[in-house]
């Protein structure tokens, strides 16, 4: 089950559980889009895997209590700002790596 986190690590950024603007890793690492194209240049700082939308959980009851009701997001914060410079150089180097081979 995925925890929605409340957050984008890097800026802190609101992202509900019906944000758009959500994107996260194979790790569930959430962070804006915003801050997935400028800053991160969609490499995850915390493990090196890419991005992807975040799926939105209903918040209506449609089938099988499968909702936000049953399932709440998670309201745990996870601040954890990245270092641009760092991650620059962590990202180019990610890149050189052929993607059969990360």
């Amino acid at each position: 089950m995925l925890e929605l986190r409340p957050t984008c690590e890097h800026c802190n950024k609101a992202l509900p559980p019906n944000s758009l603007d959500a994107r996260i890793c194979t790790y569930e690492c959430t962070f804006c889009a915003l801050c997935v194209d400028s800053v991160l240049g969609n490499v995850c700082p915390n493990c090196g895997g890419g991005f992807v939308p975040r799926p939105i959980r209903p918040s209506t009851n449609w089938k099988d209590d499968n909702f936000l009701g049953k399932d709440p997001a998670s309201g745990t914060v996870r601040h954890r700002p990245v270092d641009p410079a760092e991650h620059a150089r962590f990202s180019a180097a990610i890149k050189t790596i052929p993607p059969d081979k990360r």
